[in-house]
């Protein structure tokens, strides 16, 4: 009689005994086992708690930190430029002086006697910041040529938020100036204004408690319209020839709204 085969039995999936779950292992448990393999992708392997890449992520962590720390400060401390106006003028003089340099034809360049006296009004709008000024000098031009010589002023020290007014007297001697603006010049005066244009050179820099800028260097400039007279007895003087009649009284109005710009 053949005997009769029973089929194999199929082999027990371990998921049948635990609800459809993969059953653990011991040799999962046991270090370096499987279960470490299996998840070293996750939690870097190997290198999970090497001190060189420990170092290196607390270098870019302080690195951070100081960045940050950095930019707070400059934005609390971040300086502003100083403002500058021109409240008052008076003019002394403002002749053009033949005695000295030759005037008019075949481009011969002339000579301005020019004396002013500004009083300005310099303001540090930083309320955390004090400002010290040096090596300041100031003189005045027209139509871009200087017609006083550069003056020196002392130094400034000036506390956070505050404002102080400075009166430097400009020129005095004779200045030389090409013909063109010598006869624009006495044209002006012959009507009255003259444009002219205050210039105040140095450096500067900012002080506030155990901060220190370095020293920035300044350029301010106002624009202004300054009435002026003839005065008595004078000619209305041009740039041709003769000489010094062209002049103003001691106190001259201020036209329009002066402007002053400061770069640094």
């Amino acid at each position: 009689m053949a005997g009769h085969h029973l089929p194999p039995e199929p082999i027990a999936d371990d998921r049948h005994h635990h609800g459809g779950k993969a059953a653990v292992h011991a040799d999962d448990l046991k270090p370096g086992g499987r279960r470490r393999g299996r998840y070293s992708y996750y939690y870097g392997g190997d290198t999970y708690g090497d001190p060189a890449r420990t170092l290196c992520f607390a270098v870019l962590v302080v690195i951070l930190l100081a960045g940050i720390t950095a930019l707070v400060l400059y934005l609390v401390y971040r300086p502003s430029h100083p403002t500058f106006s021109v409240t008052s003028v008076a003019v002394y003089s403002l002749a053009l002086n033949n005695n000295s340099v030759p005037t008019g034809g075949n481009g011969a360049p002339a000579a301005v006697a020019a004396s002013f006296q500004f009083t300005m009004v310099i303001r540090n709008p930083n309320g955390r910041s004090a400002a010290r000024y040096d090596r300041l000098e100031a003189y005045v031009a027209y139509r871009g040529e200087a017609i006083t010589a550069p003056v020196p002023m002392p130094p400034l020290v000036q506390d956070a938020d505050s404002a102080v007014s400075v009166a430097p007297v400009l020129g005095g001697g004779g200045v030389a100036v090409s013909p063109d603006a010598a006869a624009a010049l006495a044209t002006d005066v012959s009507y009255g204004v003259v444009a002219v244009r205050v210039v105040v050179l140095g450096r500067v820099r900012f002080v506030s408690g155990p901060f220190r800028s370095g020293w920035h260097s300044m350029y301010a400039r106002c624009d202004l319209l300054v009435g002026v007279r003839n005065k008595a007895g004078g000619g209305g003087g041009g740039g041709g020839g003769g000489g010094g009649g062209v002049g103003a009284g001691p106190e001259a109005p201020l036209l329009g709204n002066p402007t002053c710009d400061v770069d640094m």
